[in-house]
């Protein structure tokens, strides 16, 4: 019997949230259970639903906010879930410091194809 994954995505674009939504639902047993647009409605959310996440997909330009404070308050959760930033600027200095901040994976947004292989190998190796 498949797992279904539970992904939380901080994505402040609608068109990429409604598309990334869409695209994890016809990967298979991934379903998003929840979205922010600003690092506050991120880390709020994280505060009041700890342990209900598998996965964060995350941006680090937020309307309000950066996506690297989310990535710390994500980290200190406990049985926190894998994070990975889905961003446009990720250069290698920005995928270093998202790494020691706490990220598992760093991918450029048109790297979608090597998120959806992330996320199968890291569904895979949870279950």
């Amino acid at each position: 019997m498949a797992v279904t994954v539970a992904i939380f995505l901080v994505e402040d674009l609608r068109q990429v949230e409604g598309a990334l939504t869409e695209y994890l639902s016809n990967m298979g047993d991934f379903r998003v259970v929840a979205t922010a647009r600003t690092e506050a409605e991120a880390n709020h959310w994280l505060q009041e639903h700890p342990g209900e996440w598998d996965a964060l997909i995350l941006d680090l330009v937020l309307d309000q906010g950066s996506g690297m404070n989310v990535i710390s308050r994500a980290r200190q959760q406990p049985g926190a879930g894998k994070i990975a930033v889905f961003s446009g600027y990720a250069s290698e200095g920005i995928r270093h410091h998202c790494i020691s901040l706490g990220a598992d994976a760093v991918f450029d947004k048109t790297e979608t194809e090597a998120l959806a292989a992330w996320l199968k190998e890291m569904s895979g190796a949870s279950r």
